[in-house]
């Protein structure tokens, strides 16, 4: 893959060294209310591009300004993330890397998380919060 991954553990240490990062968490509304890691924006992969941009109802000033900043990209587990942090190098932004494993591995790697009321939230709730809930349509199907 053309995009960078930052493991979990190296976000931590780097956050916890004081290094100046644009958390960009690209999941739903809905997820992001629910947990989040604590300083985290968040951007909907589905307006990504107009809140990169000047000019639109979605624009987020912070991202129009900054091509040059630090962005790690983030989502439930690593797979949006990828994703938008490929379109956001297309884009211009030189150092736009995405979180391996996105919230379920911070949560993995018992990294704090928050509510949107800022409160923590524990490791077993978020564990609940973020695991899949598919419908029996939704699983692939058993070959015999």
């Amino acid at each position: 893959t053309r995009v960078k991954e930052i493991q979990p553990w190296d976000l931590s240490k780097q956050l916890a060294a004081g290094r100046e990062l644009v958390l960009l968490d690209v999941r739903e509304p809905a997820e992001f209310a629910m947990l989040r890691i604590p300083g985290a924006i968040n951007v909907p992969r589905g307006v990504l591009e107009q809140s990169c941009e000047w000019d639109y109802d979605e624009t987020v000033p912070l991202l129009a300004a900054g091509r040059e900043l630090d962005i790690v990209v983030i989502c439930r587990s690593g797979y949006r993330s990828v994703l938008v942090a490929d379109v956001m190098q297309q884009m211009g932004y030189i150092s736009a890397v995405s979180l391996k494993t996105g919230v379920r591995g911070w949560n993995d790697f018992e990294q704090p998380l928050v509510d949107s009321a800022g409160n923590p939230v524990d490791a077993d709730t978020a564990d609940a919060l973020l695991a899949p809930r598919l419908r029996p349509d939704q699983h692939k199907p058993k070959t015999s």
